[in-house]
């Protein structure tokens, strides 16, 4: 008899982080990456959620050599140029967003999505930059601009550097709501920190995806700072809509349905698609 146990390759299945199930990768790809069981969604790259959005083959990409610089020579377990570096390896991006055009439903957009595998899709001055730039493209196209958040805050390596994204991108979106162009905010899990404080919640439409996070401060700061026991579910996007910080809350299956439904409620020629 036979008692050798037959290995099952790598990357078969997946585990499910919220209720630990075991899924195979193929069934969890045609499910765009949510929990069949319990509907947690997984987090997405940058390129992977930019190809389940957009119209096939429409996708030009700007400002990819954009990155990071090390402007206060910050240092505290490893150097900051050591970590970007290691994102850059993990990720293969550059830096934590990437920005360009396409189009969705037939119409045109401009876009900026940032991921959460490079540095947690902190906003550092890159980042901000590239969020910038993507906001004066469509002020200069005259196309709506959509914004894919997935970060933890302000990149804090850059210090005053970073904070400054803040009204950096603030005043771009500004630009856009004086000239009447659509800005779309869609936040996944988690948005937090300097980016949920800045571009992420100003939105003509605040869109989130199920369950994800929104906030400012994480809930363990804000019970220890409190000292008070938190509402269950707090700080979940259903949690966060049902107080009006948010306009809805969107399965992933549903967002690039919801998406062009808001691009042609919002627009002045809307597509024969």
């Amino acid at each position: 008899m036979n008692s050798k146990k037959k290995n099952v390759p790598a990357g078969l299945f997946k585990r499910c982080p919220k209720c630990d199930y075991s899924i195979y990768s193929k069934e969890l790809q045609l499910s765009l990456w949510v929990c069949p069981k319990c509907d947690y969604h997984f987090r997405l790259p940058a390129r992977r959620r930019i190809k389940m959005l957009i119209d096939e083959g429409t996708f030009k990409e700007y400002d990819s050599n954009i990155s990071a610089s090390d402007p206060l020579s910050f240092k505290d377990i490893k150097a900051y140029p050591e970590k970007v570096s290691e994102s850059v390896k993990k990720s293969g991006l550059n830096e934590a967003a990437v920005s360009g055009t396409a189009k969705i439903g037939g119409y045109d957009i401009s876009l900026c999505v940032l991921d959460f595998y490079f540095m947690g899709g902190s906003m550092g001055s890159a980042v901000g930059e590239k969020v910038c730039r993507a906001g004066e493209r469509a002020l200069r196209k005259k196309i709506p601009f959509i914004a894919v958040s997935a970060s933890g805050g302000a990149r804090m390596q850059e210090g005053i550097l970073s904070l400054m994204q803040m009204a950096k991108t603030a005043a771009v979106i500004a630009k856009l709501d004086k000239e009447r162009i659509p800005y779309f905010s869609v936040m996944c899990d988690p948005t937090s920190g300097g980016v949920s404080a800045s571009f992420a919640m100003l939105g003509d439409v605040n869109i989130a995806e199920s369950r994800a996070l929104i906030a400012f401060a994480g809930p363990r700061v804000i019970k220890q700072t409190i000292k008070q026991d938190l509402p269950p579910d707090f700080q979940s996007a259903e949690f966060v809509r049902d107080h009006g910080m948010i306009d809805m809350v969107v399965d992933r299956e549903d967002l690039r349905g919801e998406l062009i439904r808001l691009l042609w409620l919002f627009s002045k020629k809307p597509s024969n698609k």
